[in-house]
């Protein structure tokens, strides 16, 4: 049985994978000696396309929009591995989940890019409602990772 196509979509709807993967535990409720607000947005400043260097100028005007406020600090990265959809960021802070998201463009998504990182601020454990991200962060999202304190023993 053959759930994807060439492109990468899904085929067969809405769930069609259901049987071949069981459901996926909940998310458990996130530990209140782990609350914390804020963010890092770490931006790949190796980024770049048809020879142009994409990810540098995104930091600077990143880190330069975002000066002064307190709840999200830029941090320039060489590479998060993402080489094959410019520009990559990555947004993270202790005890809350991870999100690299790829196919920014400095341009057309810097206000996406300050909405998102200030709603994963405010996130207690970093998961922003689907609903709630701009549309280049629904789309773009390379990767989601827990927080390592989730597998921690106590």
């Amino acid at each position: 049985m053959r759930l994807f196509n060439p492109r990468g979509r899904r085929r067969g709807g809405r769930g069609a994978n259901h049987a071949l993967f069981p459901p996926a535990a909940p998310t458990p409720p996130p530990d209140p000696r782990l609350r914390m607000t804020g963010a890092t947005l770490l931006v790949c400043v190796t980024c770049k396309a048809e020879g142009r260097l994409l990810g540098a100028p995104l930091y600077e005007t990143l880190a330069e929009r975002l000066a002064g406020e307190g709840a999200v600090a830029v941090k320039p990265v060489e590479c998060l591995s993402v080489c094959k959809r410019p520009c990559t960021v990555a947004l993270s802070a202790p005890g809350k989940w991870t999100y690299v998201v790829g196919d920014l463009d400095r341009e057309a998504n810097l206000e996406d890019i300050v909405t998102a990182s200030r709603r994963y601020a405010e996130a207690p454990n970093g998961l922003v409602p689907w609903r709630e991200r701009p549309l280049p962060f629904r789309r773009g999202v390379v990767s989601r990772t827990p927080p390592l304190a989730l597998f921690a023993e106590s």
